[in-house]
């Protein structure tokens, strides 16, 4: 078989395990919730014989929705397939075939690296200080030395975030190069978004996703606000992949889900106080879990090893995840699920550490 250089040297992304067996779902960072009533309404009168037809190219009511959503103008918003295919075209329309790579730090979202070596762009990770913190005068001081810069607010896996300021700091060291802020947590975290900002800083794009907060990861939807000079760029290459890459369907649940504010809010605020009661049960059991920004937990035991622990909850119908990698190999990501999801894990983590 023929294959180029470029996919013969392609290491891909590992999606988490999807299960086809019932279990404690907790490995993926979905919402345990289902969508909004909004959702089924849209779904159920939406009219079948528009299949016929391709969809809006511009995905335009979608994106006028987001736009008052956050507060800028329709053309400052760029709509894909979920946030992994804006990242990805993100990447393609800022840092591909530069010959700088892509600041990123060491412990992060994975799909990054693998984007920067689609694109031939490479990556640099810089390590995240001993807290997990991203290490913002330490990225900074590279800007000469790449082509711009990428980070996950919230970060993933650690679950921390970053301060609105410490993360302008740097979107300024990068003046006049693209800065990606990935927001897919950002709604389970007292900093919030870094959206309203684009006015300021036209380098800044911020992506982010309908799969955690709204209950959508099935619908595949994410978007990108940005300067109209970057959603223009997006659009171009966006033109040279697909025309169409937001169904009709997936763009009428999406603004449905997005109108629903009172069920978003209310769906947050469960999500949040389960969470203070799985670290706190956690802690417990004498888990290191830092302070979480997201709808996940980042978690280490002092004596039983993350795989030991990882196959064990496994064995009892838990899913969780494990990144082995180097400085994380150790700690578990742990979704928030529902009250009965955590009852049922603790339960599980108290059988397995006697």
């Amino acid at each position: 078989m023929i294959i180029s250089r470029l996919a013969g040297g392609l290491v891909p992304y590992t999606a988490g395990e999807q299960p086809r067996e019932k279990t404690v779902k907790l490995n993926t960072n979905e919402n345990p919730y289902p969508p909004s009533e909004a959702v089924y309404r849209a779904l159920k009168e939406f009219d079948a014989a528009r299949y016929r037809l391709y969809p809006d190219p511009t995905a335009l009511s979608l994106r006028r929705a987001i736009a008052e959503y956050e507060g800028v103008g329709e053309e400052n918003v760029f709509v894909g397939n979920g946030s992994d295919e804006v990242l990805s075209l993100s990447y393609a329309a800022f840092f591909g075939g530069e010959n700088k790579p892509v600041l990123q730090a060491d412990v992060t979202y994975s799909f990054y690296e693998v984007f920067g070596s689609l694109y031939g762009a490479g990556f640099r990770k810089v390590p995240l200080l001993p807290d997990f913190r991203l290490d913002i005068k330490g990225m900074a001081a590279l800007c000469g030395e790449s082509c711009g810069c990428v980070f996950a607010n919230p970060n993933a896996p650690t679950s921390i975030a970053e301060e609105r300021e410490d993360l302008l700091e740097l979107v300024r060291a990068f003046e006049g190069k693209a800065v990606i802020a990935d927001e897919a947590y950002a709604d389970f975290s007292h900093v919030g978004t870094l959206a309203g900002d684009i006015r300021d800083y036209p380098n800044l794009l911020v992506v982010k996703t309908f799969s955690k907060s709204r209950s959508l990861a099935g619908a595949r939807c994410g978007y990108a606000v940005g300067d109209k000079a970057l959603i223009d760029v997006l659009r171009t290459v966006k033109n040279c992949f697909n025309s169409y890459p937001v169904n009709a369907v997936t763009a009428a649940v999406a603004e449905a889900a997005l109108r629903d504010t009172a069920y978003f809010r209310d769906c947050v605020s469960r999500i949040l106080r389960t969470r203070e009661t799985l670290i706190t049960a956690l802690r417990a059991l004498r888990f290191d879990v830092p302070d979480s920004d997201a709808n996940f937990v980042f978690a280490e035991h002092p004596d039983v090893g993350g795989e030991e622990l990882q196959r064990a909850l496994r064995a009892r119908g838990i899913v969780v995840r494990r990144f082995d990698r180097p400085r994380i190999a150790d700690r578990l990501r742990i979704t928030v699920g529902t009250d009965e999801d955590i009852e049922a894990l603790t339960g599980a983590l108290k059988s397995i550490l006697g």
